[in-house]
């Protein structure tokens, strides 16, 4: 048995019990990583400030804070992997072997070897056009003398180190074959190629449903066990936090705030900012009971209403036609919101998309507001289009870079003539303040503002023409904790204050059990379940629910760890 305690010095210490009952003694453990006074700046203000932190063999160390708070850049020195204009100073002894000011040379001999990467979005890590089997060979050959046939029989050990099904036949695949999930487990394979000490996990988990981020987190504590690697896992998700770390260094604004053992952590934070980002994590266990009437208003007719519909994806490029969705029955009541939950491929977005009349239904009926979007009347189109508003994941994506953000806002007001001269001028500034931006604000671009701050213009874009009915496709799934809060909190008080109707898609329960009055479960197409959130999450009936909502991690260590015992069977079934 194991026991781990952290000195004053920030060295974790272990102490081994022998079978015989004679005394142990506490030794000191060497560290794979210890980094002391990293300061890492761009000519101005340090990005990075005084950063220490050090990593045990064996040992998981999550480093936690908001965008912008120089995890990543902490990571990335480690490798040598900074932007050429980045300028290091301290110390970062990695294997021994001190990575401030290396060359090149020495910095490639440790890459992959003392420390890999894990790296975020495995559909750019990934080359698209060669084989996973290929992209693994040649990791291979980048660390060791070692031939062709050689190389394969190892990347099919690695495919299932990492859990890859039938990897003899998916090591001739391409990465577009496999599902993210799967990706992952092969950038994680690339990742263990040269049988690193350490791999930098940096958000390993962040656009993965919930039920495939348990598999990513059971694999990496796995690995961890079998190799002995330790990790340093980058996150914002303070749910897989207290799933998989031993530790926790929190950073804000270059600076580590606080230093702790993940149980200390979660239970007595020492830091203002901590407390703030732990009160900020919604949890699937602490979903609200509501009263379904209160919100919305089904003495009238639904403004929604899906009868039996099916939505196919017609064929293309040689690849058959896609049925997405098949026998959806559901409806929206005025001043409801309808949460859509699922995994990957289950049909969310696609009954969005269905919602706003961009995909016609193949069977059944769409009534959108008493008529079918996708078949309307460029008249009543028009109409439609008024009373609809979309707030897509990414607003980086969805907003044009070449336009301010008052012009981006002012889009539908022009488009549906609602607005012009200063009056336009008088409501874009209104919306701004309406989602607490600075009205002096309004000639800014999209690059200058935050990711939140993006958000909240998508929000106020959406509701510039005073639309009856928002559909919300993953408004935080790109968010940090706090930033997420504060758009759920600005979603209450708009819905409040406008009484518009929502059809909220996203695949994290606990922020859908917070703002939903309903919630329907998707499944390969179809609505497995549907009811308030308290009754699909507290009391799941159907055994794909109860899987998804065992699945979420639940900030709290010990709760975590009963969660994950006890469902293991559910995860894994």
């Amino acid at each position: 048995m194991t026991t781990h305690t952290l000195g004053t010095a920030g060295v974790e210490t272990t102490a081994s019990s022998v079978a015989d009952g004679r005394d142990s003694a506490a030794t000191e453990v060497s560290s794979v990583v210890t980094i002391s006074d990293l300061t890492i700046d761009f000519g101005g203000t340090p990005a990075v400030d005084g950063v220490a932190l050090s990593v045990a063999r064996g040992e998981v160390v999550a480093l936690v804070g908001e965008s912008g708070s120089g995890k990543t850049l902490t990571a990335r020195a480690i490798l040598g992997l900074l932007p050429e204009t980045a300028h290091a100073t301290g110390s970062v002894l990695l294997t021994g072997t001190q990575t401030i000011g290396a060359a090149e040379k020495d910095l490639r001999a440790l890459r992959g070897t003392a420390a890999s990467m894990i790296f975020q979005e495995p559909q750019t890590a990934l080359n698209p056009v060669r084989t996973i089997g290929w992209q693994l060979a040649q990791a291979l050959r980048a660390h060791r003398q070692i031939g062709r046939a050689a190389a394969r029989a190892r990347a099919l050990e690695l495919l299932e180190a990492v859990d890859i099904p039938h990897p003899s036949r998916r090591i001739d695949w391409y990465p577009h074959q496999l599902s993210g999930g799967q990706k992952q487990r092969v950038v994680i394979a690339l990742a263990l190629a040269g049988e690193p000490d350490l791999l930098i996990a940096d958000e390993p988990t962040t656009a993965l449903d919930v039920t495939v981020q348990a598999e990513i987190l059971a694999l990496l504590r796995d690995l961890r066990d079998r190799t002995g690697a330790s990790i340093l896992l980058i996150t914002h998700n303070l749910g897989v936090v207290a799933d998989l770390a031993d530790r926790v260094v929190v950073m804000r604004r270059g600076r580590v705030v606080e230093h702790q053992d993940v149980a200390r952590l979660f239970a007595a934070p020492t830091d203002p900012y901590t407390r703030v980002l732990l009160d900020a994590i919604p949890s699937i266990e602490d979903i609200p009971t509501r009263d379904e009437a209160a919100a919305a208003d089904p003495a009238g007719a639904p403004i929604v209403e899906l009868r039996a519909v099916a939505v196919d994806y017609p064929a293309r490029l040689g690849a058959p036609a896609h049925r997405a969705l098949e026998d959806i029955t559901l409806h929206l009541d005025a001043g409801e919101v309808l949460g859509v939950v699922g995994e990957s491929g289950s049909g969310k977005s696609t009954l969005g998309r269905a919602v706003l009349g961009l995909l016609p239904a193949a069977a059944g009926r769409i009534d959108v507001f008493g008529i079918d979007p996708a078949r309307s009347k460029r008249a009543q189109r028009r109409d439609f289009h008024r009373r609809v508003g979309l707030i897509h994941q990414d607003p980086a994506a969805s907003l044009d870079p070449r336009r301010t953000i008052g012009q981006s806002i002012a889009e539908p007001l022009v488009v549906h003539r609602l607005a012009a001269g200063a009056d336009l001028g008088r409501r874009v500034a209104d919306l701004l303040a309406a989602v607490e931006l600075p009205r002096t604000w309004i000639h800014r671009r999209p690059h200058e503002l935050s990711g939140g701050q993006r958000q909240r213009v998508a929000f106020a874009r959406a509701l510039a023409a005073a639309p009856d009915l928002i559909v919300a496709d993953e408004p935080t799934s790109a968010l940090d904790v706090s930033v997420q809060e504060a758009i759920l909190d600005l979603f209450a008080r708009l819905r409040a204050e406008r009484g518009f109707s929502a059809v909220f898609i996203s695949h994290d329960l606990a922020v859908v059990g917070r703002v939903c009055d309903r919630v329907a479960v998707l499944r390969a197409g179809r609505i497995v379940e549907i009811g308030t959130p308290a009754e699909v999450f507290a009391h799941p009936r159907q055994e794909y629910t109860r899987r998804l909502v065992a699945a979420v991690p639940v900030p709290d260590p010990a709760r975590q760890r009963e969660r994950r015992e006890a469902q293991l069977p559910l995860t894994t079934g």
